[in-house]
């Protein structure tokens, strides 16, 4: 993959900043408000077109996760849920539906970063967006806002999928905590939106992406308390199940509709926005590399 930088003059190339903005000694106060208002304008752009990217195209984006879901509830909600006792006090169909939604929430916003690094990699033209005059900040936010908004949507659309569901077993579900709800919802999506960024840039080809979403994310999920408590494992089994990540993002979220939860929320959202803002972090640092992107 060449460098996008192989087309600019030697003295652009040495007085570049680490955000791709070109700010040479002599630079004045107006040409420094252009390139704010520039920059400004530039990451608005790029934030339409992730977000249009997906908006357009509905059938690949939002209808498969309304179908598998149809199913999951179909399957596990109404065939399974008749035949499975309540769980924490709820029936089955109500304590899975946060699973399902956290599911969905995090593998799109996932993939719909981790595919729009890799596809603009693949097809270079990631490289006109990083000469652009952006921070590398306003790079990873356009990313990570775009994708998180994918990433909520579906969550949305699995909820009101599941409600309908909820409502033909003549059963009710309100939202208990809706501030926990609300900054579950965000923090999670925001937090694999970045780890989508970091692993567009560390795919080689397809089928890393498609390894690290089937065979990594959708596991943990499973195994993080979607279709059950955390209380009917063994001692050995749940303190192991302590350990993945997911089983928090499950319950934090259950606690939003429930006000029910295996673990503390609130150390589970602190810890989460923690690791999140680390993500973030990341992301920008590995933009100023340019790893994956300038071989």
């Amino acid at each position: 993959m060449s460098d996008p930088r192989e087309t600019e003059s030697q003295d652009e190339v040495e007085t570049r900043s680490d955000g791709g903005i070109l700010l040479g000694e002599s630079v004045g106060a107006s040409t420094q408000t252009d390139q704010k208002g520039g920059g400004l304008t530039g990451f608005q752009t790029l934030l339409r077109r992730e977000i249009l990217r997906f908006v357009r195209r509905p059938r690949n984006t939002f209808l498969p996760p309304m179908i598998t879901n149809v199913l999951y509830f179909a399957v596990f909600g109404l065939v399974l849920g008749g035949r499975i006792d309540q769980i924490a006090g709820f029936d089955y169909i109500i304590f899975l539906l946060p699973g399902l939604i956290v599911l969905g929430t995090i593998s799109n916003a996932f993939e719909n970063a981790s595919f729009s690094i890799f596809h603009g990699r693949w097809n270079e033209y990631i490289e006109t967006v990083i000469i652009s005059p952006l921070s590398n900040w306003m790079f990873v936010a356009a990313y990570i806002i775009s994708s998180a908004l994918r990433g909520i949507v579906v969550g949305t659309i699995i909820a009101v999928i599941g409600l309908v569901f909820v409502r033909l077993t003549d059963l009710t579900i309100t939202v208990a905590e809706p501030l926990y709800l609300v900054a579950f919802m965000i923090v999670i999506s925001v937090l694999f939106a970045a780890l989508g960024i970091i692993g567009g840039l560390w795919a080689k080809d397809f089928d890393y992406l498609t390894v690290m979403n089937q065979f990594i994310l959708r596991p943990l999920v499973f195994f993080g308390g979607v279709f059950y408590s955390l209380d009917v494992l063994p001692g050995l089994y749940r303190t192991l199940s302590l350990l993945n990540p997911m089983v928090y993002m499950v319950n934090g979220v259950r606690y939003g509709f429930l006000s029910y939860s295996d673990v503390d929320p609130t150390v589970a959202l602190a810890v989460l926005t923690g690791f999140t803002a680390v993500v973030v972090l990341v992301d920008i640092w590995l933009f100023e590399r340019g790893y994956g992107i300038i071989d």
